[in-house]
């Protein structure tokens, strides 16, 4: 699993002082925590930034650069700002993102062959981001692979995101991500790289409960063929997860309970209650957490207590 670092993130109050305020320091130490706890690439969110995108995304390159030698995500709808980081970039960069609307369409694949970046590609149009696992499949297939085959842009460097919702509000429309991941890792020979926003599940959702939502889902994900997340690669739980899945490792009762998770999943199943060990509050905490992911309990936030 490839985790691209999350947490040069504006929505974050510090990060957004930090820029504001040109915190060197802050911003390069949390590149390097991320760096040192295994991120694959580090995305830089700096918002819209209509006016100063060029400028924010320079500094901000710089600054980070100074600090690791790891490949960056631009996250920006400032094409400006994008190509502004891409030109500096010591390593083959990232760009977040383009969907299937005209305009980014139109613009964005041709900047990521230009540069030789990977393009995150969102399967979302117009109407926005649709219900159904198929219909995110379907604007891959009519849009943002034809697009990718018009400017000369190679599959390996395209990075398909079916778009995560939250469990606060889209509960129903949960499940049909992980759908949407399964389909499009099958559908070609090699596979397509698919990967996540993984945080946007726990959005609106309150800050205790949001990591082990994040953790739960990670598994089913990575059942379905995920093979890369925007996450925080601080989240030594989530790691360890991660872990448990890809090394097989049995040695916990709730290690036997995340494989007994991811395989179910990976056959189209789930848990069971009798898979469950009612004593250990930890799998209790994980069977219930999958019972609002796949929309078989209606989602509150006192989920866990009940």
């Amino acid at each position: 699993m490839y985790i691209i670092g999350e947490n040069i993130h504006i929505l974050s109050p510090r990060v957004k002082e930090a820029l504001a305020n040109r915190d060197k320091k802050f911003l390069q130490d949390l590149a390097e925590r991320q760096m040192e706890a295994g991120a694959y690439a580090l995305d830089l969110n700096v918002g819209p930034q209509k006016k100063a995108g060029p400028e924010v995304m320079t500094w901000l390159v710089g600054a980070v650069q100074e600090a690791v030698d790891i490949p960056l995500s631009f996250d920006t709808t400032n094409l400006e700002a994008i190509e502004a980081g891409l030109k500096i970039a010591k390593q083959s960069a990232i760009i977040n993102s383009t969907s299937a609307q005209p305009e980014r369409l139109e613009k964005v694949p041709p900047l990521a062959k230009q540069y030789g970046a990977r393009l995150v590609a969102l399967t979302m149009g117009d109407s926005g981001i649709p219900v159904s696992a198929e219909a995110r499949v379907s604007i891959a297939l009519e849009y943002l692979l034809p697009r990718a085959d018009e400017v000369g842009l190679p599959y390996d460097q395209l990075i398909i995101d079916p778009l995560v919702l939250t469990v606060s509000g889209c509960q129903e429309y949960v499940p049909e991500c992980v759908e949407a991941v399964r389909t499009l890792r099958q559908m070609m020979d090699p596979p397509l790289t698919v990967s996540v926003g993984l945080s946007n599940v726990s959005n609106q959702v309150p800050l205790e409960n949001r990591r082990l939502i994040n953790r739960v889902y990670m598994v089913m994900l990575m059942a379905a063929g995920l093979n890369m997340a925007i996450a925080d690669p601080l989240d030594e739980k989530l790691k360890e997860f991660i872990y448990i899945v890809e090394q097989r490792n049995e040695s916990t009762p709730l290690g036997r309970l995340l494989l007994k998770l991811h395989d179910t999943t990976a056959e189209g199943g789930s848990l069971e209650r009798e898979d469950v060990d009612w004593s250990d509050p930890e799998q209790v905490a994980v069977y219930k957490t999958v019972q609002i992911l796949r929309n078989k309990v209606i989602y509150a936030d006192s989920y866990l207590t009940v």
